[in-house]
């Protein structure tokens, strides 16, 4: 893709207003982690752990619609490699920025946690593009998330760690498998469909 198809793709996507929008989440994850005097308890970043993640992934999931469906599918080359790079793009961008507003505590809810949730959540997001629209799809991320965080804290065992994956401590196996299976599944399945259109 030339220069000017690469502006063009961006502007169309939005993807300027998406980058203020990650840098803000950064900011605000930043704050709220320096905010929760969390070098006492590394247990008191649950809240930034979960919300800023979801945050970023409502903003990619904006970014992920087009006003111009029947371009989008219509055009000479397939347009799956451009979706996907779109959202592999600004996961990774998206990861590489909040990480560090909770630099340490690799064992709890540090860095890993972060980033296992940045994934999760923006898989969550892409699958609902495709099913709801790009418009409503941070509604699905934002209600499995909230439920997950009011219903968790009596929840222990090994079934725990996979479905209560946003409110676990960074190495659990079994959230980063469930995670991963999100941001794949959904990933692949927008880089093959596309958003929904007219959502």
């Amino acid at each position: 893709m030339s220069a000017h198809g690469l502006l063009l793709y961006a502007r169309s996507r939005a993807l300027p207003v998406s980058l203020a929008a990650l840098a803000a989440t950064t900011g605000f994850a930043v704050w709220a982690a320096g905010a929760l005097d969390a070098y006492l308890d590394p247990d008191r970043r649950v809240p930034v752990v979960a919300l800023a993640p979801l945050l970023a992934a409502a903003v990619i999931g904006a970014s992920l619609h087009t006003a111009s469906d029947e371009l989008d599918r219509t055009a000479v080359r397939p347009w799956w490699r451009r979706r996907l790079a779109h959202v592999v793009a600004l996961t990774a961008l998206a990861s590489a920025m909040l990480s560090p507003a909770v630099a340490g505590h690799v064992d709890t809810f540090g860095p890993p946690a972060m980033l296992r949730n940045t994934l999760g959540c923006v898989g969550v997001t892409a699958l609902a593009a495709v099913v709801l629209g790009a418009r409503l799809s941070w509604l699905p991320a934002f209600g499995y998330v909230s439920a997950v965080y009011l219903a968790s804290s009596g929840a222990h065992g090994r079934a725990a760690t996979v479905w209560a994956w946003p409110v676990q401590p960074g190495p659990q196996p079994g959230a980063w498998a469930a995670a991963l299976a999100a941001f794949v599944l959904g990933t692949v399945l927008y880089a093959v469909r596309g958003a929904r259109p007219g959502g």
